[in-house]
């Protein structure tokens, strides 16, 4: 009976198991479906907000949802057909807005990495299983809108789209995956060399450590050299259209005359913004990009016939004439992206305050610097052919610039500047470093006159400042760069020292702590002194230079402290609190006039026992 009933709870934990794993993938599956859902109705309320908008719409609410469902495609990579054109024939539209293309690829990306955290009482799914249920949730979405989109304004190929529109998802889910999951490195610890030695016993542990810290340099430095080139090119977009102002705002204006399709044309030119921001880096970098079949745009020259549409960020391209020395100067891109990959690297491989033992070694931080340009050449690459494509037929078959091209100049570029970049900086540093470690020999001893009046205490202020381990021998090395802070203060005036009084200056053998060798001064008092920093603790248990103490611990004060009168020992005041004022004789009590009035040290007599005698 009891294995009847532990088999049975054995058999209840596996179900709840399995319901629980199939609620976890039901749940990232909506995730999916509800991110293309997401992206699906933000872009369809700008088309219905701008068909309401329009004074004169072509079409009803069913022909404007079909227009942003294939807006929705061609921001996954679909190319569309625009049926209806003044000759006839279908002309195509392949050039993805990349700022629409950012916000699918987002929505994906967050799903993705949010189904790999398990809710309570879920079992976390496998990076696998996270991937193919988010990316099969949107292709569903994905799959209803292609149908729902044929027979609008903007067609698409169903063959085609069928295989384009899986790739933004896949891709997407796979970042998300792959940020959830701890972002593992293998494939590219593949091409990093094994850092260490392999004679030493935690060589293992190490140089793979060492392997994934590389592998992180190597891919921030490619992110950076590709954000500069993107920055760089946006920069020559933006100096271009405000060179171009006038053409064109008159294109701009001709395109339409309501202010509802105005703001249609400026959403559609922020939308491009990115996409003329990579055609600015290819410009940049020497390859230029094609304005129709038979016209390529390049900083030394324009070739061709280019075939402009009426646009306003197409009406900043300079289309005619030869180069200028002002075009040339746009190289400063990619030698800006160059720098960066080199910066990037070596603030790891050799950062300011590295010891030589610390740093990569060159061989290291050339392989890491020519990696991370042959990354920023592959991102660069990539995006110059998503953001690129057709405009039409005939000559407007080809816009934009041509991947392979963009992608091997970013290459020689950034590996050409970065690497010899890099090393130089860390050589720099290294030598910096080097020059930093040389300890300056210490300078000829010089003499320091010791405090006399104070036995132990009388030792050189220069020999409490050295170190503990240094000899007390009357001589001190060359001052510290310290000593000569405003913080110190300066020698006393001449009444400060006057108002010690005689007795402090008696003391010892007639120089107080401080006190300046030199002339005295006119009015016959002392000379000026310059207290210490601090003052030996061993004058302060020493019973002669307790005056010499004090007149070094006011002198500095300012006159904010007053004369202490000398304390006598602590066995006299005893004596003579038990015996009286002479030997033998019995103690007496005070009377009124002398209890209301306490004595000075003057009048208070002073017994000293006999030997033998207890006090």
């Amino acid at each position: 009976m009891t294995q009847v009933s532990e088999r049975g709870t054995t058999l209840s934990s596996a179900s709840a198991t399995e319901r629980g794993r199939a609620a976890a993938l039901t749940a990232a599956f909506l995730r999916g479906a509800f991110a293309a859902a997401l992206g699906l109705g933000s872009l369809a309320a700008l088309v219905i907000a701008a068909w309401i908008s329009s004074p004169y719409p072509d079409s009803g609410a069913g022909g404007a949802l079909r227009i942003a469902a294939a807006l929705w495609l061609l921001a996954h990579g679909a190319e569309l057909v625009r049926p209806d054109t003044l000759s006839g024939v279908p002309a195509p539209v392949g050039v993805v807005p990349l700022l629409v293309m950012a916000l699918p690829v987002w929505l994906v990306y967050r799903s993705a990495r949010d189904a790999l955290e398990p809710d309570e009482g879920r079992p976390q799914l496998t990076a696998l299983g996270a991937l193919c249920t988010v990316a099969g949730g949107y292709l569903l979405v994905g799959g209803a809108v292609m149908l729902y989109a044929r027979g609008g304004a903007l067609s698409t190929n169903t063959f085609g789209t069928a295989l384009e529109l899986p790739l933004v998802p896949l891709l997407s889910a796979a970042a998300g995956v792959w940020v959830a999951s701890g972002r593992p490195l293998s494939p590219l610890l593949d091409l990093l060399p094994r850092p260490g030695r392999p004679d030493t016993p935690a060589a293992p542990a190490a140089g793979a450590a060492g392997r994934r810290r590389r592998a992180v340099v190597v891919m921030r430095s490619a992110t950076a050299g590709t954000g500069a080139l993107l920055g760089g090119g946006l920069f020559l977009v933006v100096c271009s259209l405000l060179w171009h102002a006038d053409a064109a705002q008159e294109t701009f204006l001709q395109l339409a005359a309501a202010w509802s399709g105005r703001i249609a044309v400026l959403l559609l030119s922020v939308a491009l913004l990115p996409n003329a921001a990579v055609w600015g880096a290819s410009y940049a970098l020497g390859p230029g990009f094609a304005l129709g079949t038979s016209a390529t745009v390049t900083p030394l020259a324009v070739t061709g016939s280019p075939a402009l549409p009426p646009f306003p960020l197409l009406a900043a391209v300079p289309a005619e004439g030869p180069g200028m020395v002002v075009t040339w100067a746009a190289g400063v891109v990619p030698v800006a992206a160059g720098l960066v990959i080199a910066w990037f690297t070596v603030r790891v491989a050799a950062p300011p305050y590295a010891e030589r033992d610390e740093a990569w070694g060159a061989g290291d931080t050339a392989l890491a610097a020519a990696l991370a340009g042959a990354g920023c050449a592959a991102l660069t690459a990539a995006l110059a052919a998503v953001a690129g494509g057709p405009m039409g037929t005939g000559r407007l078959a080809e816009f934009g610039p041509v991947w392979w091209l963009t992608g091997a100049a970013a290459l020689v570029w950034t590996v050409g500047i970065g690497v010899p970049a890099a090393l130089t900086v860390r050589a720099w540093r290294l030598w910096k470093r080097h020059g930093t470690d040389v300890v300056d020999a210490p300078g000829e001893p010089e003499s320091v006159a010791k405090v006399p009046g104070a036995g132990e205490a009388g030792r050189s202020a220069a020999s409490m400042e050295a170190p503990p381990d240094a000899p007390v021998d009357g001589t001190a090395t060359k001052s510290a760069w310290w000593r000569g802070v405003p913080w110190r203060r300066g020698a006393g005036t001449a009444e400060e020292a006057a108002d010690e009084g005689p007795e402090e200056r008696e003391k010892g053998d007639g120089k107080a702590v401080g006190e300046a060798d030199g002339p005295p001064t006119p009015d016959g008092a002392a000379p000026a002194r310059e207290p210490y920093d601090f003052l030996p603790m061993e004058a302060f248990d020493d019973r002669d230079a307790q005056g010499t103490s004090r007149a070094a611990v006011k002198q500095p004060s300012g006159g904010l402290l007053t004369d202490f009168p000398p304390r006598e020992d602590k066995d006299e005041d005893e004596n003579e609190d038990d015996d009286g004022a002479g030997d033998g004789e019995p103690a007496r009590e005070p009377s009124s006039s002398e209890s209301s009035a306490e004595p000075t040290p003057e009048s208070r007599p002073v017994s000293t026992p006999e030997p033998g005698k207890a006090g």
